[in-house]
């Protein structure tokens, strides 16, 4: 198995981080592997693959860079570097931003990252200098044509996953944290962080900053940007992931105002005030208002988990729901 030693002092300068960079690659991905993981993400590939389909049928070149970017076992590095946290109380990158890098990769960088996924020397067909940018290329459209129409809500599905991230950490400490934050990897003790089932030799971190990328596409992948940073893209929560995908029904909206219907469409799973702000957009107060009305109606009910306080439809909230369709 593949695991990183991690001290004590990059698990305390570890931060959680949203990259629109990782979000439009983590799209990319399942539009490379179409491995839905929900009905959302079937439903996204429905009105996306054929438009990415054509893309690439016009590009073949670029079309073989991102087949060759992606191998069964591993992630070219330039496409799957870590992204750069912003400093304190500084903007975080644009997406734009965070592009350039991947652009800006050396010729020779490119070609060697492509010839570790592949195993082997490079086809005739990539012995160029573009490979970066072709690559960039593709990644660019992904986020034009397919994430970023729909990115405030991509947004606020991930920083609610950090919160949720945030409250496991201060609940149990980094090994529930870290657990089941993707496939393969769990808190080993011993200051071994596994993060893969691969047998490939351990790393040891130094005093790299180790940061952790939510996605809401159901992808992962470990980057670097060695020796200064490493990074665990993960999936986020299930739930929040297909949080907002199907609005409130009409009829129920019109029942409860279609506000407070969101909030009770999304209680479906227990989430708590500050994940409901950041997956409504609503302000504290609109959701907290929401939220009491709903309990006096007996159709939500709360309870704590160690110092959070979670929120979710009791059976009677149940039914109103599916009975609206």
């Amino acid at each position: 198995m593949g695991w990183w030693q991690v001290s004590a002092d990059t698990l305390a300068g570890s931060r959680f981080v949203v990259s629109p960079l990782a979000e439009a690659v983590a799209s990319l991905l399942l539009l490379e592997r179409t491995n839905a993981a929900h009905p959302g993400e079937r439903a996204w590939l429905e009105a996306h693959l054929p438009a990415y389909r054509r893309r690439m049928a016009g590009d073949p070149v670029s079309a073989l860079v991102i087949r060759s970017a992606l191998g069964p076992r591993w992630t070219a590095d330039f496409l799957a570097a870590a992204p750069v946290p912003a400093p304190p109380r500084q903007a975080p990158p644009s997406f734009a931003e965070e592009l350039a890098r991947m652009r800006a990769t050396p010729p020779g960088q490119a070609r060697a990252d492509l010839a570790v996924t592949l195993g082997g020397p490079l086809p005739a067909a990539l012995d160029r200098d573009d490979l970066a940018e072709r690559a960039a290329d593709a990644v660019e459209w992904v986020w034009t044509h397919t994430v970023r129409p729909d990115w405030p809500r991509r947004r606020r599905v991930l920083e609610a996953d950090v919160v949720a991230r945030t409250a496991q950490l201060g609940r149990g400490g980094w090994a529930e944290a870290l657990n089941g934050m993707r496939p393969g990897i769990r808190w080993l003790g011993g200051s071994r962080l596994q993060i893969n089932a691969y047998d490939n030799p351990p790393r040891e971190l130094g005093s790299a900053q180790l940061l952790f990328v939510p996605v809401t596409p159901h992808q992962c992948w470990v980057g670097w940007d060695i020796p200064r940073r490493y990074a665990l893209v993960y999936p986020c929560s299930g739930t929040l992931a297909e949080a907002g995908r199907s609005p409130a029904p009409t009829a129920l909206g019109a029942l409860l105002g279609p506000a407070r219907a969101g909030v009770l469409v999304l209680l479906a799973s227990p989430l708590s005030t500050t994940q409901l702000v950041a997956l409504t957009g609503q302000g504290l107060g609109s959701v907290g208002r929401h939220l009491r009305v709903l309990r006096d109606a007996g159709l939500v009910r709360r309870h704590r988990a160690g110092r959070s306080v979670l929120y979710i439809r009791t059976e009677a909230g149940d039914v109103l729901v599916r009975s609206a369709g």
